[in-house]
Parts: structure tokens; C-alpha cells; sequence
């Protein structure tokens, strides 16, 4: 096996391991969502549909899965969000010009979110109307 500095296909970025891997992946990660605080106004917006929707995934799931199927389907559009922005600064920092294959790249993005959105959407009707038939 060839040596990490003699091996063309091995990033000289890339750690190797370790406890100060896991401190610098926990640090990169947390700049991260900072420059998305930041920077972007749709993970704000949903991360605020978070704060406001976590205390009623709480209070809508009739049992433990109910709940955590609308809590991580809130996390999913935020993750898609993140995926989104970074496709989003990638394709900004390689060119602010217009160019098909950039533009098809943020769309896919944009259609990555929509389509999470959709289905947290889908299923937060689907517990609701279960919530209230199972009352009625």
C-alpha cells in the first residue's frame, strides 16, 4: 500500500484519525452552521419552523414515533438545506457567471429542499389528521 505522501489519490488534507480528527471534524461542523446562520436566510427561516414546530411535534405525536418521525423530518429539510448552501457557495466560487451545468447544480439543490419540504409537509398533515380523527 503506498505511503499517504507518495499516494496520488490521497488528499495531504485529509487527518488520518484520532481524537484530534473528531475535535477538528466538531469544529469545522460548528463553523459551519455558523456560516449558515450567517449567510443564509432560508436555514434561518427554518430553523426558526423548527423552534416554534419542535414544542408541537411534542405536543401532535400520539407516541415516541410520532414524535420523532416530525423532529427528524424537520432535521432532514435542514440538513438538505445545508447540502444546498454548500452546492450553492461551490458553484459561486468557481464562477458568478452564468453557466448551465452551475445553474442545473443550484436547482438540483432547490429541488433537493422542495422535495423535504414536501415531505415533512406530508407527513406533519398525515399525524395532524390522525391526531384529531383518532379524537373525534
Amino acid at each position: 500500500m503506498a505511503h499517504a505522501m507518495t499516494d496520488p489519490h490521497h488528499s495531504p488534507y485529509k487527518s488520518t484519525g484520532g481524537l484530534r480528527r473528531v475535535l477538528r471534524a466538531w469544529r469545522y461542523s460548528l463553523q459551519g452552521l455558523g456560516a449558515a446562520l450567517k449567510h443564509e436566510a432560508a436555514f434561518r427561516q427554518e430553523l426558526a419552523l423548527v423552534v416554534v414546530l419542535a414544542p408541537a411535534a411534542i405536543w401532535l405525536g400520539r407516541d415516541a414515533t410520532e414524535v420523532l418521525l416530525l423532529l427528524f423530518s424537520m432535521l432532514l429539510v435542514l440538513v438538505t438545506e445545508l447540502l444546498n448552501s454548500a452546492i450553492e457557495a461551490l458553484a459561486d466560487a468557481l464562477s458568478v457567471e452564468t453557466h448551465p451545468l452551475l445553474g442545473r447544480a443550484k436547482d438540483l439543490g432547490s429541488a433537493a429542499v422542495m422535495l423535504t419540504l414536501l415531505f415533512s409537509a406530508g407527513l406533519w398533515l398525515h399525524v395532524l389528521i390522525g391526531r384529531f380523527q383518532g379524537n373525534a
